[in-house]
């Protein structure tokens, strides 16, 4: 490529990701040079300007027509832009809770680590998200796979947290090499790395041994994206990962990297093996394979649920809820539904605020008490009522009660289930009957919450950084749930339902 080709491209689309580059270059650099003495906190701060600015950044792109850069391995289309700003804000959010985070052994000596590592897994989500290229995609999703791995760990003194890095990464390398090994298939049949090229190529096949290829291909890709999103039954290393890392990376996987999961599988599933005519030739390859997407789906949510019931870590119980989210989600995406990419940004965003709430209350809990078991939040109401009646209103919605943003969250994937031609009845009884069996834990926090004593009376030392997440959280979760048509408007108004993906 020469100069001329180089300067010709507009890479203001990429203002986001040179932001958020050039943001963990400078974080790196201030930490190698620094004083020891000096604490790490503002590097923290700095991190947070960082992606606040990013956020601004992806606020001018709207409305931009469809774009692509890099021989159309970057693309810039309505899609990006909208899981664009989920991320940031879900990264936001995180690292105001990463800068007031205080484990009782001091982590003072590597804390400017978590801040430019974390920004460096923010980098790859943003890749992935704008990513018109198999390749793009992949170091995307080892950037931010290999970051999430060291951040894991990042407690180099706590045995669980090195416990939890090195189950990470094994399964997370065994993810990879299936993903990978189903994506050199598809390469190898299409001639083509690029999706666009590969959506124009791929449906005018015929031959039922390449066909046979592509869907070995679709099982091996699923398979590997399973264990990025913590689906079943592939979830096991996701409860101990989960307990054992910092509760900052707890949030960010919880919320963060799992969105980055289905930006990846929306992404590789409609681009490419939604064209893919199957052996009959009468309908697509992606639409003959819903029973084994609907297996996945429906083993996650019940699954996730019922092991839930027996946790008594706080942690590991939200890893099992987070488990039963993905199965949700993966109704949606095993329906495919006309509305699959709204009813799916509108969840993540409902799950993003439900969850970092509760993650930012389980913060102020267990380090106070220094347990993660569910009996610290015996007494909570006569502690702090403030903690008490945000905890419940997000465990409401994370419960689907009505007049929350859960529930409406839900509700989008029920009859998009219902919608389609034949409908999905099977998904849509599990959907609720695994709901159902929710309310027996998050109730459960519940009656400890209000109907437990405390073993002590010491008031809650409240973080204004942190108190204030749990004030965006609840809010969004109410008025998402009572005013939902605010973000379907912004949807509508903003991508127009996402007619430019992949054109």
């Amino acid at each position: 490529m020469d100069l001329e080709t180089l300067l010709s491209y507009h890479w203001s689309i990429m203002t986001p990701e040179f932001i958020i580059l050039g943001f963990a270059t400078l974080l790196s650099l201030l930490d190698l040079f620094m004083p020891r003495k000096i604490n790490r906190r503002i590097l923290g701060w700095l991190a947070l300007t960082g992606i606040l600015a990013a956020t601004i950044s992806v606020f001018t792109l709207l409305g931009s027509a469809p774009e692509s850069i890099l021989y159309d391995t970057f693309r810039l289309d309505s899609f990006a832009i909208a899981f664009k700003l989920l991320l940031l804000i879900g990264a936001a959010l995180v690292m105001m809770l990463a800068v007031s985070y205080e484990p009782r052994e001091r982590i003072d000596e590597y804390r400017g680590e978590f801040y430019y590592l974390f920004l460096a897994g923010l980098l790859g989500a943003l890749i992935m998200s704008s990513s018109g290229d198999l390749i793009t995609l992949f170091i995307g999703l080892e950037l931010l796979s290999l970051s999430s791995y060291i951040l894991a760990g990042i407690r180099k003194k706590h045995l669980p947290s090195n416990e939890s890095a090195m189950k990470y990464v094994i399964n997370g390398g065994i993810s990879t090499a299936i993903t990978l090994f189903g994506m050199s298939y598809v390469y190898g049949i299409s001639g083509t790395t690029n999706l666009k090229e590969m959506a124009a190529f791929l449906p005018t096949i015929t031959n039922n041994q390449h066909l046979y290829l592509l869907a070995l291909a679709f099982f091996m890709i699923l398979i590997g994206l399973s264990f990025k999103i913590a689906a079943a039954p592939f979830h096991m290393w996701a409860p101990d990962v989960y307990e054992g890392a910092p509760l900052p990376v707890t949030a960010f996987l919880s919320v963060v990297s799992k969105t980055a999961g289905f930006i990846i599988i929306l992404r590789i599933l409609l681009s490419i093996f939604f064209n893919v005519p199957d052996q009959t030739g009468t309908t697509s390859l992606m639409l003959s394979l819903q029973d084994y997407l609907a297996v996945i789906a429906g083993a996650t949510m019940i699954i996730g649920n019922v092991i839930a019931l027996r946790q008594k870590n706080i942690k590991r119980m939200f890893a099992y809820s987070s488990i039963a989210h993905a199965g949700y989600l993966l109704v949606a995406v095993t329906a495919m539904s006309p509305f699959l990419v709204e009813t799916t940004w509108f969840y993540l965003g409902a799950y993003l605020f439900m969850t970092l709430g509760v993650f930012a209350i389980i913060q102020i809990v267990t380090a106070s008490a220094d347990s993660e078991s569910i009996n610290e939040f015996g007494g909570l109401y006569r502690r702090s009522p403030f903690l008490a009646v945000s905890m419940s209103i997000l465990l409401l919605s994370l419960a689907g009660i009505p007049g929350t943003a859960g529930f409406i969250g839900k509700l989008n994937i029920f009859m998009g289930a219902l919608a389609t031609d034949p409908a999905h009845y099977i998904l849509a009884s599990l959907l609720i009957a695994t709901t159902v069996i929710s309310y027996i834990y998050y109730f459960g926090v519940m009656v400890q919450i209000f109907f437990r004593q405390a073993e002590s009376t010491k008031k809650f030392p409240l973080s204004p950084v942190v108190g204030i997440v749990i004030i965006i959280c609840v809010a969004a979760t109410v008025i998402l749930g009572i005013f939902p048509n605010i973000a379907f408007d912004f949807l509508h108004e903003q991508f127009s339902s996402f007619k430019d993906f992949i054109q």
